[in-house]
């Protein structure tokens, strides 16, 4: 009889746990983060997932920004949406546009009843994400901005002061041609996101426009006009230097083969994300890395870059108790403790300036000399109509040509000036083709 009442008690245990566990509401969350950043990522959502017993956050990786994007897309009108799904920040014209599909975040939090204040996100953060009344969309979360790294070994092999990055491009073929010439590496430079540093950014941080009408923000008749003197100027110098081996071409979208480049000890300079910071720290061949500023042309004071990386859009076609878990769970998220562990482990801007002080008082940036050249590279100018962004539709497929010509141009088929002149032609169409199915 005592054996049975054990057994009968640790049935009732199980049943009683068992309820528990399905009581508690459960939110998918589709995102494009793999390597270190995935792993980071999966610890924020146990962290989460064990700070509360209402709800269970489980991440799904699928693949990068775009297959994540078009994932999302096809799950959507399948009926299969997750609740969440990060996109890149050039996939927002287009979620914007998604209308019925999307749940805007300041309506979710509100709805919700969520602890919300838009105004302790940092402003350069924001505005990317926000609607012509300033209401935010999706919830910022992984918010990077270009950056270069260097070789301090090689720059002091070359006989270069290695606490001394190039500020200028003029600066930056003279040190390669150096490094070059006295054996230390064998290429100068090379580059991941061709698009977003060599053109995006590049742009940004020159204060010239990408496209017109403020760089899409003002409305959907917006033209490309990246084919100025100074974009051709640079792309021109660009094909100069592959072909002399002062520049290495890494590849199409994410360069997948720029980041080697570097690692190896090939290349002594890498332009990226500042959210590499973690994979570059950790796949460094026994080298010093230093950090600097993206470089710009001597006639032009740079003006500010601007933000890549991601955010979280909430998708339409949960329940209200989903719903609510979304709502907790973006307030975990963006509180100035996850946020700043978060900012410190990946190399992603604070978001919040909450998260921001924080850092600065546990004494990140005084530790990790070079930590904090994103926020001053992002906040070194009030952003213009040229630098606060972009919001063109159809701009992930818009990337794609922007790769195509810039392999066009290294391949001898176009000069610079023809290949951005053909980008603008193809990418306009693009812009009138989502103009046209979206107004």
């Amino acid at each position: 009889m005592k054996t049975f009442n054990r057994v009968g008690l640790a049935a009732l245990s199980l049943m009683l746990s068992t309820s528990v566990a399905f009581a508690q509401t459960e939110v998918t969350w589709w995102h494009a983060m793999g390597g270190e950043l995935g792993e980071k990522l999966e610890e924020i959502v146990a962290g989460y997932n064990a700070s509360q017993s209402d709800y269970v956050v489980t991440p799904v990786y699928k693949g990068t920004y775009a297959e994540t994007m078009t994932a999302a897309i096809a799950a959507f009108r399948a009926g299969e949406q997750p609740e969440i799904v990060q996109v890149f920040e050039v996939g927002t014209g287009t979620m914007m546009a998604a209308q019925g599909a999307v749940y805007p975040v300041y309506q979710l939090m509100a709805d919700m009843g969520a602890d919300f204040d838009p105004s302790a996100f940092l402003p350069t953060v924001v505005g990317y994400y926000t609607d012509t009344e300033g209401n935010m969309l999706s919830m910022p979360f992984n918010s990077s901005t270009p950056i270069m790294y260097y070789n301090k070994d090689v720059f002091e092999a070359a006989g270069l002061d290695p606490e001394t990055p190039p500020k200028t491009w003029e600066e930056l073929e003279a040190f390669s041609r150096q490094i070059m010439e006295a054996g230390a590496a064998e290429c100068g430079f090379t580059s991941g996101w061709i698009s977003w540093a060599q053109l995006e950014n590049f742009s940004a941080w020159h204060n010239q426009p990408i496209g017109t009408l403020e760089n899409g923000f003002g409305g959907l008749d917006t033209e490309f006009v990246v084919n100025g003197p100074l974009q051709v100027k640079h792309w021109d110098n660009l094909k100069t230097w592959q072909d002399e081996g002062v520049f290495s071409y890494g590849g199409p979208g994410g360069a997948a083969d720029a980041p080697a480049k570097f690692y190896t000890g090939e290349c002594a300079i890498y332009m990226n994300s500042s959210a590499s910071r973690a994979g570059v720290l950790a796949n460094a061949e026994g080298f010093e890395v230093g950090f600097g500023m993206l470089p710009h042309y001597e006639e032009v004071e740079p003006q500010n870059s601007i933000i890549g990386g991601a955010t979280l859009w909430v998708l339409q076609g949960a329940d209200e108790a989903q719903y609510k878990g979304v709502a907790d769970f973006f307030s975990y998220l963006s509180s100035a403790e996850v946020q700043a562990d978060w900012h410190q482990f990946s190399g992603y801007l604070p978001i919040t300036q909450a998260a921001y002080e924080l850092s600065q008082e546990q004494g990140y940036y005084e530790a990790n000399p070079g930590s904090d050249v994103a926020i001053k590279q992002m906040t070194l100018n009030g952003p213009t109509e040229n630098s606060k962004g972009l919001r063109f539709g159809n701009y992930v497929q818009i990337r794609d040509i922007i790769d195509q010509e810039f392999q066009a141009l290294l391949t001898g088929d176009k000069t610079a000036q023809q290949a951005l002149d053909e980008l603008v032609s193809r990418g306009n169409q693009m812009l009138r083709d989502f103009q046209a199915a979206n107004q």
